[in-house]
Formats: structure tokens, sequence, C-alpha cells
């Protein structure tokens, strides 16, 4: 790569750029409000006020009360808080999930069976990804007949392949079940229009650096009426079920940049979305063989698209092709960058080992010019170079 060719970005789902608006207020708050939230005085009762107006201004964006908004150090936080406390506080003894799920939530579910003997369920999919809900409402049915505390846990947009959950249908039969409901949110908050309390949530997780805001904060939405317990035993923070001093400019700035994803969602959105089709059918007219990945003609992230390339000479190195050239993207999940093995979805929606997946996932700084470079350099790797 030329020094003169600018980077292109294309691994939004991993992590979004902060917006400058919160950079700043991030900044001015890293130095002017520096008292401790817990303290009497008037330097931490300033904090404190700072982070119930962000508690406020989230509830708002996200249809609850403020009173169900408890922040995290982000999703996977939020995710194992979710699992963990329902097992422990609330004696839940049957979860029904997906291999699908982000690690986040498959681990725990793994240490929740070994350690407390929690039985876990994992919903069958098809090769697009799609979840058997009809087999959900088998085991709903099953747990409620025979008296089994359950939970259902599966997220609103898959990180990896995009598909998107019926959400609103799943909390209707976990209703109608007595089963709660808990979706890892981290992909859709900010990028759709959400009430949690309307969606019949129980608990959902967000992270603040999927949304243009910072990282390392986070929130678990908590339904009222939910007696969960503290994950991490510590001081009396976040109304004691979040020991530890709070992050005061992180959450400050997933405030902002949460009422910033909302207030541009629409046109936002939009502008995504063509670019998102822009560059499937392009990859389409120039790469014979080429599927996607998911359920890329139903409900499906429009920010998204991952993308099956046929074999080739060069298909295992072409994420670094790719960066070679200026631009970023990704094989699957950012947090199993490391792993040798293929991403556990791919192989859980039987991709085959001689294809290579690459996920493109856009955001609001993409431009045209960036998908017609990335064609092109598509074009370079795979068909004129051996």
């Amino acid at each position: 790569m030329t020094n003169d060719l600018p980077r292109i970005y294309l691994d939004n789902s991993a992590t979004t750029p902060i917006h400058p608006e919160v950079a700043s207020a991030m900044s001015e708050l890293l130095v002017r409000c520096y008292g401790n939230p817990s303290s009497i005085h008037f330097l931490g009762r300033e904090s404190r006020i700072i982070i119930e107006k962000a508690r406020k201004s989230m509830a708002q964006a996200l249809g609850c009360s403020p009173s169900e908004i408890f922040f995290t150090s982000g999703g996977t936080e939020s995710d194992n808080m979710a699992c963990r406390c329902a097992v422990e506080n609330l004696g839940i003894r049957r979860i029904i999930s997906s291999s699908l799920e982000h690690h986040a939530i498959t681990h725990v579910l793994e240490q929740l069976h070994k350690v407390h003997g929690t039985e876990i369920c994992w919903l069958p999919n098809d090769a697009q990804g799609i979840l058997d809900l009809n087999q959900l409402q088998r085991w709903l049915k099953e747990s409620r007949d025979l008296n089994i505390p359950t939970l259902v846990t599966l997220m609103h947009g898959n990180n990896e392949i995009g598909n998107m959950l019926e959400i609103e249908k799943v909390a209707a039969l976990c209703k109608d079940h007595n089963a709660l409901f808990h979706s890892d949110m981290v992909q859709t908050v900010g990028h759709y229009p959400l009430n949690f309390t309307e969606m019949g949530l129980d608990m959902a997780s967000g992270s603040a650096h999927k949304f243009y805001g910072p990282k390392g904060v986070g929130f678990i939405y908590i339904r009222g009426g939910l007696s969960l317990g503290a994950m991490l035993a510590g001081g009396s923070q976040e109304r004691n079920m979040r020991g530890g001093t709070e992050n005061l400019p992180g959450i400050a700035g997933m405030s902002l940049a949460l009422e910033l994803s909302v207030s541009s969602m629409d046109q936002r959105r939009e502008r995504i979305a063509r670019l998102k089709n822009r560059l499937k059918q392009g990859i389409l007219e120039a790469i014979p063989g080429v599927t996607f990945n998911g359920n890329i003609d139903g409900p499906t992230m429009y920010q998204v698209l991952s993308v099956s390339f046929p074999p080739h000479p060069k298909g295992e190195m072409l994420l670094f092709h790719l960066d070679i050239e200026g631009i970023c993207a990704s094989g699957g999940s950012a947090c199993s960058s490391g792993a040798e093995s293929r991403s556990h979805v791919l192989n859980g929606i039987g991709m085959p080992n001689d294809r290579t997946a690459v996920r493109f996932s856009l955001g609001s700084h993409n431009t045209e010019e960036e998908i017609d470079r990335t064609l092109h350099v598509l074009r370079k790797i795979l068909l004129y170079a051996s």
C-alpha cells in the first residue's frame, strides 16, 4: 500500500469511531468533573448530577424508566450479569439460547452449566442462520408444564452475519410461557428505533463503542420488579447493583453518543443501506461464485454484509491483502480475532471450509468512493492476480 492511499474502515461492527462531539465533551469532563459521584461535597454532587442526567437521557431514548438502566463496563459484562444473576438470584434452572450468539453469552452459559448444573438448550438453526422458533415454543411449553424457571437469551442482531431476531415474537412467546427474556442488543442500540417497554423485554445489553461512543462503558436494562443482585461486589454504586466508582466521562459520552445516534438515525440508515447495496451488487457483478452469509433476503441489519468468497489461491490471505491496500474488514467477531479456528458462527451455519468469509460493516463515515475503491481492490486481488 502506498502512503498516499487513505484507509477505508469497514469494520464498524467491531467498533465505531468516536463521534467528535462525544470526544470533546468527554475531554472537558475528564478535567473539570473529577469529584467522586459517591462523595457528598459539591464536586461529588456535580458528578452525580451528570450521571443521573445521562441515565434519564438514555432511558428516554430506549423507552424505559431511568431506574431500569444500570451502567457497566460494556456488553460483555452486561451479558454475563444477565445470565449469572438470573441463575444465582432468580432461581433460573434452564436457559434457552443459540450457538450463534456472541461468546459473551455462549461462554458464560457453558460456565453456568459446569458450576451450577444449569440446563442449556441450544436452538437449532438452518444454513442461513435462521433460528427454529417452533422449537423455542416447544421448550417453553415444556418449561411451563414442568415448572422449570427458564431464561431465553437471544441477540437482536447477529454481529457476524447480520441476521435480526423477530424480537417481539420471541418476547411474546416468553411472556405467554412465564419465561424471562434477555437480548444482547449491542449491535442494534443506536441503530434502530427501540422501546424496551413496548418490546416486552426483561433484560437487554448495550455497549457505547458500537454507536460512536467510547470503549469500556455500557449498560444493562433490567425491567422494574426483577430482583437481581450485584455481580460485582464492592460499594453501593448503581443502587447496589454494581460496585465500583462510576466511569463518569464514559457514561456521559455514551449518553451523548446515543442521543446523537438517535437524532440522525433515519438519515444515516438510509444512506448506509444504499452503500451496502452498492457493495453487494458490485461484488455479485465482479466475483463469480460469490454468495452471502445469513438471512440476506430477510430481516438483516442494514450495516452488515458477510460475504462468502469462492476458493482462490489468495483466499486464506484475503484480509491481509485488503489490509495492505488500506481496507479494514474482518472475518468475523473482533473478540475472536486471536483464535486459530474459524468463527463459531460460520461453523454454525455450515459454511464450507474452502471458502473465505469477509464481514464488511459500514458506518456513518463511509462514502460511495470508498465502496468503489473496495470493489476495485477485490477485483484486483481475486481476478487479476494468480
